[in-house]
């Protein structure tokens, strides 16, 4: 017994005293999840090192090539558009679990590949994991994270993605370099080169299922099949010393109606879809858009066209990785203290003056046997200018998009929504990637005229349409007011 005015000691109230390592553990768990981020940047990007390699074993045209290129990007789309109705159905760690073993499959089906229509078909399977993965880690991490730092966490994912892109872009210098002939020669090992690029997928892929086995499933999933108890627990993880059962009770309001999520449940009175789920697809379709994935996929296959040696325009691609990387930091500082719309609409405006000044330079060289010659000032020009567009989307749209998705719905359409936002996500980046060989090559100063457009309109759809989501509770999103023009 304690005397009146006296301080109870820690012992009088373990529960309340304990030390909390409740954001230690949400950032844990993130973290975990986001590893599918890193596949989907690695898997994807990994082809940048091989695609002249490939054109050359099979003997494709610049069509053809774009096709296999973004034949993946067609499987995230069907990945993307499944894993929301999917995850609800059978829970975000099975799905995760599932897009393992498929990446896994896809890296040695594409390693073996034997014409370009098997590649293609590999390429399909890998896409489907991608897709899936873009889902399920940015619901999941939403559903897991404290408000306070929802922002930052749901950063992990955009930064799992371009330390994946990074790693394939440097796996693939490292093997062309020790390689007789670069990426369409031999590997020590023995095989082609660009057959160990694909290969080296399949370590990231086992860690990412190894460790999918060890986190646990979301709570709101919990609630929303009735498994409270357990719901209980992971949150107990989670939140700390926060208010565990009104938190429960907080999902349960949210979750109106106990059946599964369908797309009918999107369907709004104007437009045939809710306002909010409008807002989600065309930030994914601004985001691939501004052409960011031409940089991470066809990179060296540019930097050569314009003069660079192989080795130099993998290095270049590397510099432009490293960019991505340390500007996605930069993000996860920033999302939760400045706010999702400011650093959107800063990073439209940066990447539309860099993509303006790619056009100029590419739209001003002189045509040197077929190709553009850059220069000894165009170049260095170009080459700052490409770090720009990259740092102004890795600090902004990169991350953030990611994170608005996995925050922007309510609980109960979260899932589904998330999948509709992804798979047009997707299908703008293979739109993008599959142009890009054919319009590059008739000009690049339309190609990169029309990215810088499309930075312009992203620019002024923000302003006028997106909402701020920054510091509201998940539960409170169904609260959100109907996008619309602000001061």
């Amino acid at each position: 017994m304690t005397t009146s005015g006296s301080r109870p000691r820690p012992s009088d109230d373990p529960e309340r005293d304990r030390p909390s390592h409740a954001t230690a553990t949400a950032v844990l768990l993130a973290a975990a999840a986001a590893l599918g981020g890193f596949l989907f940047g690695y898997d994807s990007s990994v082809i940048n090192g091989a695609v002249d390699a490939i054109k050359g074993r099979f003997d494709l045209s610049g069509f053809v090539v774009g096709l296999v290129v973004s034949s993946a990007l067609l499987g995230c789309a069907a990945g993307a558009w499944f894993a929301g109705p999917i995850g609800d159905r059978i829970g975000r760690v099975r799905v995760m679990l599932i897009a393992g073993v498929l990446f896994v499959v896809s890296s040695m089906g594409s390693a073996l590949a034997f014409s370009a229509a098997d590649l293609t078909a590999w390429r399909l399977v890998g896409g489907l994991a991608i897709g899936a993965a873009s889902v399920i880690a940015p619901a999941y991490i939403a559903e897991i994270a404290p408000a306070a730092v929802r922002g930052r966490l749901g950063s992990l994912q955009q930064m799992a993605i371009v330390l994946g892109i990074f790693a394939a872009l440097v796996v693939d210098y490292v093997i062309a370099r020790v390689s007789d002939g670069g990426a369409s020669g031999t590997f020590p090992w023995g095989g082609d080169a660009w057959r160990w690029m694909f290969a080296s997928a399949a370590v990231p892929a086992v860690l990412y299922g190894a460790v999918a086995l060890t986190i646990p499933e979301s709570p709101r999933y919990l609630v929303k099949r009735r498994r409270t108890a357990e719901a209980r627990r992971v949150l107990r993880r989670v939140m700390g010393r926060g208010d565990v059962d009104a938190k429960i009770k907080e999902i349960v309001r949210s979750i109106a109606e106990d059946r599964p999520v369908r797309l009918g449940d999107l369907r709004g009175n104007r437009f045939g879809l809710l306002p909010i789920v409008w807002v989600g697809i065309l930030l994914s379709v601004f985001q691939q858009f501004v052409g960011i994935n031409v940089i991470f996929y066809y990179s060296s296959s540019l930097w050569q066209a314009v003069g660079f040696s192989e080795s130099d325009a993998m290095f270049t691609s590397v510099i432009n990785s490293l960019v991505n990387v340390a500007f996605t930091l930069v993000a996860i500082a920033l999302v939760d203290r400045i706010g999702r719309r400011p650093l959107l609409l800063a990073g439209a405006a940066g990447m539309a003056v860099s993509l303006g000044t790619l056009a100029a330079c590419f739209g001003t060289a002189p045509v040197v046997d077929g190709e553009p010659d850059l220069g000894d000032v165009a170049g260095p020009v170009a080459l700052v200018a490409a770090n720009v567009f990259v740092a102004s989307f890795a600090a902004t749209w990169g991350p953030v998009v990611w994170v608005m998705l996995g925050e922007m719905f309510n609980n109960f359409i979260r899932a589904s929504a998330l999948a509709v936002a992804a798979a047009a996500q997707w299908v703008a980046n293979w739109v993008i990637t599959t142009t890009f060989p054919g319009i590059s090559g008739f000009s690049l100063l339309l190609a990169y005229g029309l990215y810088t457009a499309f930075s312009v309109l992203a620019f002024l759809f923000v302003l006028r349409a997106v909402p701020e989501t920054k510091g509201r509770e998940l539960e409170d999103m169904d609260r959100l007011a109907a996008p619309r023009a602000r001061a």
